[in-house]
């Protein structure tokens, strides 16, 4: 219907209330939100349970705590792979290891799959890495990041903040070396007083590196707070969104290189005012192949199809206080030192492992590098497993894994006792692995050995040491 207005029939007071009456009705072209500028802060081989915001009251990390007032945690968030290169990968492409090519430890992306940055720069956003942010310089060029630089000083960072061009909104990325071993010398922990987690043995060493380990968090969390007054300095508070994560579990044994939660569930501590409300808490299941999807939407982007991440800027807003249902992992080794494929599926309350060569024996750096690599104290385990059977059958258990392994995370959440082979649970088993043979195959995923294993029937395979303990020889505890 088209309205024909003539001067003769209207007067000026009735047409401008016509009017008043069309701009009342009409949808308000308010401007859109400013995008925000996105800090993310890694630190590396960190366990989500070694934080106050998780619980922790053994380890000094102020920041984290105040990070976790200031915003969310996610109490449950989990990595892609427990080991640095495919972790890392696949949180910048948004792809499980066997989509996006980086599957064993210091391997790559493929050149086709595109990762963030990319992503970020075609909204008009400038991207920035300081640090270790992917898996060394190689790696990080293959992520398109505009700006990158070796150090993760704050002095460094800071110069980068005060001179950029701050017409672009921006997207830096952070990470520390902290706290990767070789963990440093003590400072304010006694070794005595700290808690030991049910799989640990306890041992005068064990408690030297476990009080190291706290010192290097503690150096972890202090880079935090650097970061964060940076960021206070230089970007504008109120519409920044600021991440604190980590890509995996510790180098203890059943963390790093494994599918435990040590391993594979991490910190994840968002805050972004007036978004977030401060001092929140959520159990809604994410994971890291989740963050790409979540800070393209949250720059106003596009996600992209056929990720196998999904946006959970709905958790954030508090929309959602859900995201996930199950958690599917993967693990394909990292060298010599570990070659040990493992698959896992995980939902809120189970969790089932398969241990792809059960006839391999299950070693890492841990107990291989020994000295060279923050291992030292496995010395000791090796020689208290001689005479002690309780410290023997956990040594045990490290290096032998059964074919599957079936966990009750709400009745045995350090997953201690594996359910697998009791009658009551075959049903579950079976229908569990089902669901992750699924997953498998959808991925592409071909079960690949990458380096030449060590078996379980030749003695040696388990003697401390990379060639059956001449690097060291049991014994010779060195500090």
């Amino acid at each position: 219907m088209r309205l024909v207005l003539t001067r003769s029939l209207v007067s000026p007071l009735a047409l401008c209330g016509f009017f008043l009456c069309l701009a009342a009705k009409a949808p308000l072209s308010a401007a859109p939100a400013p995008r925000p500028d996105i800090v993310v802060f890694l630190s590396d081989d960190h366990a989500q349970l070694d934080a106050t915001p998780y619980g922790a009251t053994d380890v000094r990390t102020p920041h984290m705590q105040q990070l976790a007032r200031d915003g969310l945690v996610f109490t449950h968030a989990f990595i892609a792979s427990p080991s640095c290169a495919p972790s890392r990968s696949a949180m910048l492409t948004g792809l499980m290891p066997a989509r996006n090519g980086a599957e064993n430890n210091h391997t790559y992306k493929r050149d086709d799959i595109t990762s963030l940055p990319e992503k970020l720069r075609a909204l008009g956003y400038q991207t920035a890495a300081f640090g270790k942010v992917a898996h060394g310089p190689h790696d990080i060029t293959r992520h398109g990041f505009d700006v990158t630089a070796p150090s993760h000083a704050a002095a460094v960072v800071g110069e980068f903040l005060a001179e950029r061009d701050r017409s672009k909104p921006l997207c830096l990325f952070v990470g520390t070396h902290e706290p990767h071993v070789p963990w440093p010398d003590l400072d304010g922990y006694d070794p005595t007083k700290i808690n030991l987690p049910p799989a640990h043995i306890d041992t005068p060493e064990t408690r030297a590196f476990r009080a190291r380990y706290y010192t290097d968090i503690t150096k972890a969390d202090t880079q935090l707070g650097e970061l964060r007054a940076l960021t206070r300095t230089h970007l504008d508070a109120s519409r920044t969104l600021f991440v604190y994560t980590s890509d995996h579990g510790a180098q203890w044994p059943f963390g790093k290189w494994n599918l435990y939660d040590a391993g594979i569930r991490v910190p994840l501590l968002v805050a972004w005012p007036s978004v977030i409300a401060p001092g929140s808490r959520t159990a809604a299941m994410v994971q890291w192949i989740d963050l790409l999807p979540t800070l393209i939407e949250a720059a106003a982007g596009t996600v992209p199809p056929a990720l196998d991440g999904r946006s959970f800027l709905s958790v954030l807003r508090g929309h959602a206080t859900a995201h996930r249902e199950t958690i599917y992992t993967t693990h394909s080794g990292d060298g010599r030192m570990n070659v040990y494929p493992i698959r896992s599926v995980r939902t809120a309350e189970w969790k089932l492992i398969v241990n792809l060569h059960p006839e391999f024996a299950h070693t890492t750096h841990i107990d291989k590098a020994l000295a060279r690599d923050g291992g030292r104290y496995w010395l000791s385990w090796f020689e208290k497993a001689q005479t002690d059977p309780a410290a023997a059958a956990i040594v045990r258990r490290y290096h032998e894994r059964p074919a599957v392994e079936l966990y009750d995370l709400r009745a045995d959440p350090f997953e201690q006792r594996n359910l697998a082979a009791l009658p009551a649970h075959a049903a579950r088993v079976s229908e569990m692995r089902a669901q992750l043979t699924a997953w498998m195959q959808q991925q592409g995923d071909r079960e690949t050995v990458f380096n030449e294993p060590r078996m379980l029937a030749d003695p040696a395979s388990t003697r401390p040491g990379a060639n059956s303990g001449t690097d060291q020889p049991p014994g010779k505890n060195k500090k």
